[in-house]
């Protein structure tokens, strides 16, 4: 599932290739993919907007638009943006197709159909609809407001750091390696955090998202991105954890499956 660092680098890439230009015409190929809007009333908003810098929050896209409103994108399971100049046909799975005036082409591509488009507004209003917590890597999202997020809910720390209305941004992937780097169990309650373990774990939001979207897109599709010292290369079954050796075992939280070392995470630490 595409999660901050994924998002981080879609955002990146439409603000390199879409900002500025003029939607033409909008292709809904599959409307089951919008939410909240129908294809005639999506189409009469953008067709004629300009696309203006965009903005992510957590693991939504929102392309803001000349003269008002916004375009949000959640890529579920599968999603990926594409672009193209000229009259290429268009990628396979395609659910949503952006043409531009002066021919370029943007896709919204997910084929497993778990994702969203859609059109508000208000970015901040979507952002309170959708019950989203900060932003991992917003700077304001500093240790204080990582207390408040962990004192708030009490259930282990795995399931916190993926629900979304706490800290927006991070899923099943990146909840592993940040609790590896961490040396903390995915099971352990939040509640039985001491300071330093508490400290440990937010420095490790930062700095593991940070590193994951400085390596580029795709981390977990291409392990071979990142740092060596990292979990995900080996975050499979049968895999062998970086620092110590031992083999990785495997949890259900929230009904994901999380890998994790028994001896550098130790429940009992």
């Amino acid at each position: 599932m595409p999660e901050l660092p994924d998002v981080e680098l879609f955002r990146r890439y439409l603000d390199r290739t879409c900002t500025g230009r003029v939607i033409q015409h909008v292709a809904v190929n599959d409307p089951k993919m919008l939410a909240g809007v129908t294809s005639e009333a999506f189409a009469a908003r953008l067709e004629g907007a300009r696309m203006l810098a965009s903005r992510r929050h957590g693991k939504h896209l929102l392309v803001g638009l000349a003269p008002a409103g916004w375009i949000t994108m959640h890529f579920g399971l599968t999603g990926v943006l594409a672009h193209w100049e000229g009259a290429a046909a268009e990628p396979r799975y395609t659910r949503i197709r952006f043409d531009f005036a002066d021919g370029h082409h943007l896709a919204y591509i997910d084929v497993r159909r778990l994702g969203a488009v859609g059109f508000v507004e208000d970015a901040e209003g979507f952002i309170a609809d959708e019950r989203l917590g900060p932003d991992a890597l917003d700077p304001g999202f500093d240790f204080a407001a990582f207390e408040r997020a962990l004192s708030a809910r009490k259930r282990d720390i795995k399931s916190l750091l993926m629900e979304q209305s706490a800290i927006a941004g991070i899923g099943n992937i990146y909840s592993d390696e940040i609790l590896f780097q961490a040396a903390i169990h995915p099971k352990v309650p939040t509640d039985r955090l001491d300071l330093d373990a508490r400290k440990r774990i937010f420095r490790e939001v930062k700095r593991v998202l940070e590193t994951a979207t400085k390596r580029g897109f795709g981390a977990e599709l291409r392990p071979e991105a990142l740092p060596h010292t990292f979990l995900l290369p080996q975050r499979k079954k049968g895999g062998h954890c970086p620092r110590c050796g031992t083999e990785l075992r495997a949890a259900k939280f929230s009904g994901r499956t999380a890998y994790y070392c028994p001896h550098c995470q130790r429940e009992s630490a």
